[in-house]
């Protein structure tokens, strides 16, 4: 499965948000893994702050779906100050609906 998302970075935390993603924890990457997400990208439109983010998963559950994850949550906790979030810290995003895709 393939989804695509949007998240919003606030000004100012390009680099930032790079230096922590680039020491992601090894058990949030695990995670990640054993749920089935084995390919996942996130670019940044540097001029709005948006983050596009593109991941392939086996089956139909991807990163989007660990939020009662007690790993998920801290990570959501580390990255609250420099993305914008929902009350439980979670970053707003916003599913993207496939329209084209080529092999």
């Amino acid at each position: 499965m393939r989804k695509g998302f949007v998240m919003q970075l606030k000004k100012g935390f390009e680099e930032e948000y790079q230096r922590r993603h680039a020491a992601i924890w090894p058990e949030l990457k695990a995670l990640l893994s054993e749920s089935g997400v084995y390919d996942y990208t996130i670019f940044l439109e540097e001029e709005s702050g948006k983050l596009f983010a593109f991941q392939r998963s086996k089956g139909e559950g991807g990163s989007q779906d660990l939020g009662s994850d007690p790993i998920v949550q801290r990570w959501w906790a580390y990255m609250a100050d420099i993305m914008e979030t929902n009350d439980d810290n979670s970053p707003v995003s916003i599913p993207l609906r496939e329209v084209f895709h080529l092999d």
